[in-house]
Order: structure tokens, then sequence, then C-alpha cells
């Protein structure tokens, strides 16, 4: 059980760290989008549009798997008390 706690702990650390990571990435990238500038094509704001709201999508997927193994956690320290 200890061996499983520490995993589903580092997992969730890791997927907590890696969506932050994403989240600011998919910003920079909007931020890129508003920021008005003359060199930019549109193109250029389609591209960094769907590379931010991908960012932004797996940022969201991360938290979702952080969240679940955070679940887990809290039922096997649940089960362990009982």
């Amino acid at each position: 059980m200890d061996k499983q706690t520490k995993s589903l702990n580092e997992k969730m650390v890791d997927f907590k760290q890696f969506a932050i990571v994403l989240l600011a990435v998919g910003v920079f990238f909007f931020l890129g989008v508003i920021i008005p500038s003359d060199f930019k094509s549109e193109m250029d704001v389609n591209i960094m549009m769907i590379s931010s709201m991908s960012f932004l999508a797996v940022s969201i997927l991360f938290f979702i798997q952080s969240k679940q193994c955070q679940l887990k956690l809290m039922d096997i320290e649940d089960s362990s008390q009982k």
C-alpha cells in the first residue's frame, strides 16, 4: 500500500506541474494573439489561437488527472483508517 500511495502522490504532483506549465504556455500564446502588431498575418493569428486552445485543453485534462489521483489517494487513506 505504501508504494501505491507514494506513486499516486508523485503522479498527482507531476500532473499538476505539467498542467501549470501548459497553462502558462497557453496564456503566452493567447497574449500573442491579443497584442496588436503590424507584422502578424491572419495565418499567424490562427496558428497561435489554435495552439493556445490546444495547450489550455491539455492543461485542463492534466488538472482532471491530478484531481482523480488525489481522490484515489483519499479513498486509500480512508480505507486504511477503517
